[in-house]
């Protein structure tokens, strides 16, 4: 694929050429010049010649696709590498089966081990429940297991993990036979997390950011706080980042925050902002997102028509720690995905604005992780708070449709609104697209095309909305609006592909399209259409360093 010259390393000029070069600075590109950490150049294969004496590195693409490199905007990195090293039951398709994994993985550790995994989904299993706690530890042979609902807000555990964690029957969110929520979930994690050796957590973010990488992953927004990790964990992850090996790490630390001295700690801790999962509610697949009317399938131990999910957050609580960041100048940001959660985050911000003014409060972009269950108002809110959507469309993949999850939940009425991309984007609302790994798998083409074929087929975006939203989305997040884009002095982050041919591309036939004409001048983008291959990741680069390689096939 490459020439490199041996007196140089490493390269300091490389050039591209002979393949598409997704670029707005030239929609007919085929070559790129990189200098450094920089793009230097854009333009057509025959104009490239007058670079190839200069460079240190010629890359013969081959009729291979360069991109902007994908910037996930909202992951759990040591999480996502225990589960890429560990117990995985996403693809359990029964109780059944999950149990078998848990006894197979629990054999091959030594006894007193405790045990981590992750991924069960009860609403996809024909039994339609959890393992008992009974079943639990038969399988677990009496260790302490942790193990995590798919998205991450509720778990199952054994008694012998129980017993670790005095008091722990007292605690809020303590159920004798059901899954674990609220406080006893945090202090059952924080226990079973705790085991975890610095070098397990070594191996794991080092698997998280190699699997990122070869994926075409050049930046990924860690989500961190201590209600889900540990600065040892955030403090060790952002050094390794640093090394400049790897992804670049962007990370959040989600804590309230309520003068200058605790803005000043954040950025201690090496946080671009006191958010991320700064919880406002929980989710709807554990029935702790917060909602206006009740959930259509009341939990375990609830009465039916009653319940209505968990608020962690205030109006005055909101405003207070928003307009606390914004006076200091950093990010503020929550987790929430009911609509009244969604309702009491905007209206504190709201509130915010009121105290510091509206146009500090915009030019903080402020961000909102999920935003699932908006309504025409608060819509409107983010649009006029210039409130980026931090937005993972594999979860409407997942859960959505008619017979999904959602629908379970929610009633087919409520679960057809979520997640409604177009509608945010008429609005003006800025998008960030990422995975909430693991909850949803480190996939950034997949995730595109859920974005575009949602399952609420008036919700889905054009293919090249929703790429720029996973490009450039993530860096226009951070307050960047330089990067994300194959552009002469933009950082040199990006990808290569090989895949089939390149179309415009449009949700369904209703949504306007762009010109496929080629006078339009509109790059195209793969077909991703559901059941076509999605392309696959040849070369990734980093500030113009390789972070991953792999030969032309």
């Amino acid at each position: 694929m490459s020439e490199r010259n041996p007196e140089q390393a490493p390269s300091r000029t490389v050039l591209l050429r002979g393949g598409e070069v997704h670029s707005p600075a030239d929609p007919f590109a085929t070559a790129m010049v990189v200098e450094g950490d920089r793009i230097a150049w854009v333009g057509e294969d025959g104009a490239a010649d007058s670079f190839a004496d200069g460079v240190d590195e010629i890359v013969h693409l081959d009729g291979a696709l360069v991109t902007p490199a994908f910037t996930d905007a909202h992951v759990h990195t040591t999480a996502t590498g225990l589960t890429l090293t560990g117990l995985d039951l996403s693809g359990a398709a029964t109780l059944a089966e999950a149990l078998d994994r848990i006894r197979g993985y629990a054999a091959d550790r030594p006894a007193g081990t405790v045990l981590l995994g992750h991924g069960w989904d009860a609403s996809a299993w024909p039994e339609g429940r959890p393992p008992s706690r009974a079943e639990l530890d038969a399988a677990a042979g009496g260790r302490p297991l942790y193990l995590t609902r798919v998205d991450v807000h509720s778990a199952v555990v054994t008694t012998a993990l129980l017993d670790l964690v005095p008091g722990i029957r007292e605690r809020s969110g303590f159920h004798p036979e059901a899954p674990l929520t609220g406080d006893a979930h945090h202090a059952v994690r924080a226990a079973a997390y705790a085991t975890v050796t610095p070098a397990q957590r070594a191996e794991a973010q080092a698997a998280a950011l190699t699997r990122a990488a070869s994926l075409g992953i050049g930046t990924v927004h860690e989500c961190a706080g201590p209600e889900i990790s540990s600065e040892d964990d955030f403090t060790a992850l952002l050094a390794r980042a640093a090394e400049g090996t790897g992804p670049r790490v962007i990370g959040y630390w989600a804590e309230l925050i309520a003068s200058a001295k605790d803005a000043d700690r954040i950025r201690e801790l090496g946080a671009h902002g006191a958010a991320g999962d700064l919880f406002a509610d929980g989710s709807l697949g554990s029935h702790t997102a917060h909602l206006h009317a009740p959930y259509a399938d009341a939990p375990p131990g609830c009465a039916g028509g009653t319940h209505t999910g968990t608020a962690h957050l205030d109006r005055d609580t909101v405003a207070a720690h928003v307009a606390a960041c914004t006076e200091a100048g950093i990010q503020a940001g929550f987790h929430a995905i009911g609509d009244a959660a969604l309702t009491t985050v905007t209206d504190g911000v709201r509130a915010a604005a009121d105290r510091v003014g509206l146009a500090r409060v915009r030019a903080a972009r402020h961000r909102v992780e999920h935003a699932e269950m908006l309504t025409e108002a608060t819509i409107a809110a983010f649009a006029d708070l210039a409130l980026t959507a931090s937005v993972q469309p594999g979860f409407d993949a997942a859960w959505g449709g008619p017979d999904g999850m959602y629908a379970a939940r929610l009633g087919a009425d409520r679960a057809a609104g979520l997640n409604p991309y177009a509608a945010l984007l008429k609005a003006g609302v800025p998008l960030a697209l990422g995975s909430d790994s693991p909850v949803t798998p480190l996939d950034p083409w997949g995730t595109v095309r859920a974005a575009v074929f949602h399952r609420t087929r008036a919700h889905g975006i054009s293919a090249r909305a929703a790429f720029t939203a996973h490009t450039r989305g993530g860096w226009r997040a951070i307050g960047r609006d330089d990067a994300g884009v194959l552009m002469p002095g933009a950082p040199a982050d990006y990808a290569v592909w090989q895949t089939g041919d390149l179309i415009v591309q449009a949700p369904d036939e209703r949504v306007e399209r762009w010109s496929t004409d080629p006078r339009s001048g509109t790059p195209g983008l793969p077909d991703l259409t559901p059941g076509n291959d999605l392309p696959h990741c040849l070369r990734t680069v980093v500030g113009g360093r390789p972070i991953f390689d792999r030969p032309i096939e």
